[in-house]
């Protein structure tokens, strides 16, 4: 799966890009986690695919989002492009990778899932665990109205 990412990955979007195999990515994306201060948590787990982990705990905790451009440094974006171009250069790396064998890309797949060292699934569950504790004891729903009513 290749993620092309534009404008703002927020919340579910991490996931989607931290679960991508590759991601290409405009010049003006943004990547966080806004989860902590809506009374949530999630996507930690696909968020630290993609940033060290140091920086992956600042994100969480403080909402801080990086650009893309910072990603690129770390080697989690294959490339950063001019919005315009977004399409055509995931376009290029989906055709690299359609020029090969069948047979090899989905095995090669297939063991690279094999080897990840997170197993997300089970990551993500644990981390919406937390999540239902916060629903259940009303910390979400404060958060939560506190951003719908915005700053004082």
């Amino acid at each position: 799966m290749i993620a092309a990412v534009q404008g703002f990955c927020l919340g579910g979007g991490v996931g989607l890009a931290g679960n991508a195999d590759i991601v290409v990515a405009a010049s003006d994306a943004t990547f966080g986690l806004p989860e902590v201060d809506r009374g949530a948590l999630g996507a930690a787990t696909h968020l630290s695919r993609l940033v060290p982990q140091h920086l992956m705990r600042a994100m969480v905790y403080t909402c801080r989002t990086v650009p893309a451009q910072q990603l690129l440094a770390f080697g989690s974006v294959l490339e950063v492009v001019p919005p315009p171009d977004l399409r055509s250069a995931a376009r290029a790396v989906a055709g690299q990778i359609a020029a090969k064998n069948p047979a090899v890309i989905r095995l090669a797949k297939q063991s690279l899932n094999g080897i990840d060292p997170v197993d997300v699934k089970r990551s993500y569950r644990y981390e919406q665990g937390f999540t239902f504790e916060l629903n259940l004891t009303g910390v979400s729903d404060e958060a939560r109205q506190a951003f719908l009513d915005g700053p004082s």
